[in-house]
Protein backbone atom coordinates (compact mmCIF):
# COMPACT_ATOMS: atom_id res chain seq x y z
CA UNK A 1 0.00 0.00 0.00
CA UNK A 2 1.17 3.41 -0.74
CA UNK A 3 1.16 6.00 2.11
CA UNK A 4 3.36 7.20 4.83
CA UNK A 5 4.03 5.44 7.81
CA UNK A 6 1.63 6.84 10.54
CA UNK A 7 3.14 7.15 14.21
CA UNK A 8 1.50 6.74 17.46
CA UNK A 9 1.52 10.21 17.64
CA UNK A 10 -1.34 11.05 14.86
CA UNK A 11 -4.20 11.50 15.78
CA UNK A 12 -6.90 9.70 14.15
CA UNK A 13 -9.11 11.32 11.67
CA UNK A 14 -12.24 9.53 13.44
CA UNK A 15 -12.62 7.43 16.40
CA UNK A 16 -15.07 5.02 17.40
CA UNK A 17 -14.65 3.75 20.71
CA UNK A 18 -16.45 0.77 22.59
CA UNK A 19 -19.74 1.60 20.40
CA UNK A 20 -23.15 -0.54 21.43
CA UNK A 21 -26.40 -0.66 19.80
CA UNK A 22 -29.34 -2.97 20.18
CA UNK A 23 -32.51 -3.75 18.73
CA UNK A 24 -35.49 -5.77 20.08
CA UNK A 25 -32.67 -6.83 22.86
CA UNK A 26 -30.11 -8.00 19.90
CA UNK A 27 -26.68 -6.50 20.32
CA UNK A 28 -26.19 -5.45 16.76
CA UNK A 29 -22.87 -3.52 17.50
CA UNK A 30 -21.62 -4.86 21.30
CA UNK A 31 -18.65 -2.48 22.47
CA UNK A 32 -16.25 -2.10 18.70
CA UNK A 33 -13.82 0.19 18.56
CA UNK A 34 -12.79 1.52 15.00
CA UNK A 35 -10.37 4.32 14.01
CA UNK A 36 -9.22 5.57 10.12
CA UNK A 37 -6.45 8.29 9.51
CA UNK A 38 -6.52 10.81 6.61
CA UNK A 39 -5.24 9.26 3.46
CA UNK A 40 -6.55 6.15 4.53
CA UNK A 41 -8.83 3.32 3.79
CA UNK A 42 -9.79 1.11 6.21
CA UNK A 43 -12.36 -1.88 4.81
CA UNK A 44 -15.07 -3.83 7.13
CA UNK A 45 -15.78 -6.55 6.59
CA UNK A 46 -18.01 -9.28 7.74
CA UNK A 47 -21.11 -11.57 6.88
CA UNK A 48 -24.32 -10.11 6.26
CA UNK A 49 -25.49 -9.17 9.91
CA UNK A 50 -22.06 -8.73 11.20
CA UNK A 51 -22.37 -5.43 12.19
CA UNK A 52 -20.33 -3.72 9.62
CA UNK A 53 -23.50 -1.06 8.12
CA UNK A 54 -24.93 -0.40 11.73
CA UNK A 55 -21.54 0.23 13.07
CA UNK A 56 -21.19 2.88 10.44
CA UNK A 57 -24.75 3.94 10.24
CA UNK A 58 -23.80 5.12 13.63
CA UNK A 59 -21.06 7.43 12.30
CA UNK A 60 -23.43 8.50 9.05
CA UNK A 61 -26.08 10.15 11.29
CA UNK A 62 -28.60 7.36 10.23
CA UNK A 63 -28.53 5.40 13.77
CA UNK A 64 -28.15 6.97 17.45
CA UNK A 65 -25.78 5.14 19.43
CA UNK A 66 -26.88 3.03 22.58
CA UNK A 67 -23.42 4.22 24.13
CA UNK A 68 -20.05 4.55 22.89
CA UNK A 69 -18.17 8.07 21.36
CA UNK A 70 -16.96 9.44 18.15
CA UNK A 71 -14.25 11.35 17.97
CA UNK A 72 -13.27 13.52 14.96
CA UNK A 73 -9.68 14.93 14.86
CA UNK A 74 -9.42 13.77 18.49
CA UNK A 75 -12.66 16.30 19.59
CA UNK A 76 -15.68 14.18 20.97
CA UNK A 77 -18.51 14.87 18.82
CA UNK A 78 -22.56 14.19 18.44
CA UNK A 79 -23.95 12.83 15.32
CA UNK A 80 -27.63 12.57 16.27
CA UNK A 81 -28.68 12.62 12.62
CA UNK A 82 -27.22 12.63 9.14
CA UNK A 83 -26.96 16.73 9.05
CA UNK A 84 -24.31 16.32 12.39
CA UNK A 85 -22.69 14.22 10.18
CA UNK A 86 -22.42 16.42 7.19
CA UNK A 87 -21.22 19.41 9.64
CA UNK A 88 -18.48 17.36 10.79
CA UNK A 89 -17.89 16.53 6.83
CA UNK A 90 -18.98 13.28 6.94
CA UNK A 91 -20.48 12.04 3.61
CA UNK A 92 -21.78 8.73 2.76
CA UNK A 93 -21.78 6.92 -0.88
CA UNK A 94 -24.41 3.96 -0.69
CA UNK A 95 -24.45 0.97 -3.63
CA UNK A 96 -27.55 2.45 -4.35
CA UNK A 97 -25.56 5.87 -5.23
CA UNK A 98 -29.30 8.00 -4.40
CA UNK A 99 -28.57 9.64 -7.91
CA UNK A 100 -31.48 10.90 -10.13
CA UNK A 101 -31.40 8.86 -13.09
CA UNK A 102 -32.90 11.26 -15.29
CA UNK A 103 -30.19 14.54 -14.89
CA UNK A 104 -27.31 15.04 -16.08
CA UNK A 105 -23.68 14.85 -13.98
CA UNK A 106 -24.23 18.70 -13.05
CA UNK A 107 -27.49 18.57 -11.97
CA UNK A 108 -26.80 15.24 -9.56
CA UNK A 109 -23.63 17.07 -8.43
CA UNK A 110 -26.21 20.18 -6.53
CA UNK A 111 -28.91 18.34 -6.32
CA UNK A 112 -31.11 20.30 -3.57
CA UNK A 113 -27.63 23.07 -3.23
CA UNK A 114 -28.22 24.67 -7.03
CA UNK A 115 -25.96 27.22 -8.43
CA UNK A 116 -28.25 30.56 -8.85
CA UNK A 117 -27.77 33.74 -11.25
CA UNK A 118 -28.48 37.20 -9.35
CA UNK A 119 -31.65 36.80 -10.92
CA UNK A 120 -33.13 33.91 -8.82
CA UNK A 121 -32.45 31.43 -11.73
CA UNK A 122 -30.53 28.17 -11.62
CA UNK A 123 -27.10 28.75 -13.04
CA UNK A 124 -26.54 25.54 -15.19
CA UNK A 125 -23.47 27.16 -16.59
CA UNK A 126 -21.77 27.28 -13.77
CA UNK A 127 -23.05 23.90 -11.93
CA UNK A 128 -21.80 22.36 -15.57
CA UNK A 129 -18.40 24.70 -15.40
CA UNK A 130 -17.74 23.39 -11.69
CA UNK A 131 -18.47 19.43 -11.80
CA UNK A 132 -15.97 19.62 -15.43
CA UNK A 133 -13.19 20.99 -12.61
CA UNK A 134 -14.24 18.32 -10.05
CA UNK A 135 -14.27 15.55 -12.15
CA UNK A 136 -11.23 16.66 -14.39
CA UNK A 137 -9.60 16.15 -11.02
CA UNK A 138 -11.19 12.82 -10.03
CA UNK A 139 -12.00 11.06 -13.75
CA UNK A 140 -9.98 13.09 -15.96
CA UNK A 141 -11.64 10.32 -18.54
CA UNK A 142 -15.17 11.45 -18.16
CA UNK A 143 -16.88 13.28 -20.56
CA UNK A 144 -20.92 12.78 -20.60
CA UNK A 145 -21.47 15.62 -19.03
CA UNK A 146 -24.82 16.22 -20.79
CA UNK A 147 -26.26 12.44 -21.20
CA UNK A 148 -28.72 11.52 -17.89
CA UNK A 149 -26.86 9.34 -15.47
CA UNK A 150 -29.17 6.82 -16.15
CA UNK A 151 -26.76 6.57 -19.64
CA UNK A 152 -23.50 6.02 -17.28
CA UNK A 153 -21.76 3.08 -17.19
CA UNK A 154 -21.67 1.93 -13.08
CA UNK A 155 -17.92 3.34 -12.76
CA UNK A 156 -18.99 6.46 -14.08
CA UNK A 157 -22.23 6.66 -11.67
CA UNK A 158 -19.49 5.97 -9.23
CA UNK A 159 -17.57 9.29 -10.05
CA UNK A 160 -20.59 11.42 -10.18
CA UNK A 161 -21.72 9.94 -6.36
CA UNK A 162 -17.90 10.74 -5.37
CA UNK A 163 -17.76 13.96 -6.94
CA UNK A 164 -20.91 15.42 -5.15
CA UNK A 165 -19.66 14.39 -1.50
CA UNK A 166 -15.90 15.33 -2.50
CA UNK A 167 -17.08 18.82 -3.61
CA UNK A 168 -19.03 19.72 -0.72
CA UNK A 169 -15.97 18.65 1.09
CA UNK A 170 -16.31 15.60 2.78
CA UNK A 171 -13.20 14.81 4.58
CA UNK A 172 -14.31 11.40 5.88
CA UNK A 173 -15.80 9.06 3.29
CA UNK A 174 -18.25 6.19 3.93
CA UNK A 175 -18.17 4.10 1.01
CA UNK A 176 -21.02 0.85 1.15
CA UNK A 177 -20.00 -1.95 -1.55
CA UNK A 178 -18.03 0.51 -3.63
CA UNK A 179 -17.79 -2.09 -6.78
CA UNK A 180 -20.80 -4.23 -6.54
CA UNK A 181 -22.02 -5.60 -9.45
CA UNK A 182 -18.88 -3.76 -11.37
CA UNK A 183 -16.70 -5.13 -14.57
CA UNK A 184 -13.47 -5.33 -14.39
CA UNK A 185 -12.23 -1.76 -15.93
CA UNK A 186 -14.87 -0.39 -13.71
CA UNK A 187 -13.62 -1.51 -10.44
CA UNK A 188 -10.12 -0.09 -11.66
CA UNK A 189 -11.79 3.35 -12.00
CA UNK A 190 -13.05 3.26 -8.65
CA UNK A 191 -9.55 1.93 -7.54
CA UNK A 192 -8.18 5.29 -8.96
CA UNK A 193 -10.86 7.51 -7.61
CA UNK A 194 -10.05 5.98 -4.33
CA UNK A 195 -6.14 6.52 -4.74
CA UNK A 196 -7.16 10.28 -5.96
CA UNK A 197 -8.95 10.47 -2.95
CA UNK A 198 -6.12 9.28 -0.21
CA UNK A 199 -3.91 11.59 -2.22
CA UNK A 200 -6.04 14.64 -1.25
CA UNK A 201 -5.89 13.22 2.51
CA UNK A 202 -9.46 11.95 2.73
CA UNK A 203 -10.41 8.93 4.61
CA UNK A 204 -12.50 6.63 3.72
CA UNK A 205 -14.63 3.46 5.38
CA UNK A 206 -14.99 1.10 3.39
CA UNK A 207 -17.68 -1.43 3.77
CA UNK A 208 -17.50 -5.05 1.84
CA UNK A 209 -17.96 -8.79 1.68
CA UNK A 210 -15.40 -9.47 -1.00
CA UNK A 211 -12.10 -9.96 0.72
CA UNK A 212 -10.34 -9.17 -2.51
CA UNK A 213 -11.55 -5.84 -3.24
CA UNK A 214 -10.47 -5.28 0.46
CA UNK A 215 -6.92 -6.21 -0.26
CA UNK A 216 -6.64 -4.51 -2.93
CA UNK A 217 -8.21 -0.96 -2.28
CA UNK A 218 -7.43 -0.84 1.85
CA UNK A 219 -4.79 0.04 4.02
CA UNK A 220 -6.19 -2.00 6.87
CA UNK A 221 -8.88 -3.81 7.56
CA UNK A 222 -11.73 -4.17 10.38
CA UNK A 223 -13.41 -7.28 10.58
CA UNK A 224 -16.79 -8.13 12.41
CA UNK A 225 -18.69 -11.14 13.59
CA UNK A 226 -22.02 -11.24 15.63
CA UNK A 227 -21.92 -7.44 16.38
CA UNK A 228 -18.24 -7.86 17.79
CA UNK A 229 -14.70 -7.00 16.29
CA UNK A 230 -12.90 -9.76 15.62
CA UNK A 231 -9.87 -7.74 14.93
CA UNK A 232 -7.73 -4.86 13.19
CA UNK A 233 -5.08 -6.34 10.62
CA UNK A 234 -2.38 -4.26 8.44
CA UNK A 235 -3.69 -5.66 5.00
CA UNK A 236 -0.09 -5.85 4.08
CA UNK A 237 0.85 -8.57 6.67
CA UNK A 238 -2.62 -10.78 6.42
CA UNK A 239 -3.34 -13.16 3.58
CA UNK A 240 -6.60 -13.55 1.69
CA UNK A 241 -7.20 -16.87 3.58
CA UNK A 242 -6.58 -14.57 6.65
CA UNK A 243 -8.95 -12.65 6.58
CA UNK A 244 -11.37 -15.67 5.63
CA UNK A 245 -10.36 -17.18 9.00
CA UNK A 246 -11.21 -13.79 10.21
CA UNK A 247 -15.18 -13.42 9.21
CA UNK A 248 -15.50 -17.15 9.50
CA UNK A 249 -13.62 -18.61 12.61
CA UNK A 250 -14.67 -15.13 14.82
CA UNK A 251 -10.56 -15.18 15.59
CA UNK A 252 -7.23 -13.16 14.78
CA UNK A 253 -4.89 -15.25 12.27
CA UNK A 254 -2.33 -16.48 15.00
CA UNK A 255 -5.14 -17.33 16.82
CA UNK A 256 -6.72 -19.06 13.91
CA UNK A 257 -4.09 -21.36 13.13
CA UNK A 258 -3.33 -22.33 16.86
CA UNK A 259 -6.95 -23.84 16.37
CA UNK A 260 -5.58 -25.88 13.23
CA UNK A 261 -2.90 -27.66 14.73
Amino acid sequence: MTGTKRTKADTPLVEMRDMCISFGGVHAVDHVSVDLHAGEVVGLLGHNGAGKSTLIKMLSGAYKADSGEIRINGERVEIHNPRDARRHNIETIYQTLALADNLDAASNLFLGRELVTPFGLVDEDAMEAETRKIMARLNPNFAKFSEPVSALSGGQRQSVAIARAVYFNARILIMDEPTAALGPHETQMVSELITQLKSEGIGIFLISHDIHDVMELCDRASVMKNGKLVGTVDVDDVTDDDLLGMIILGKQPGQASATEG
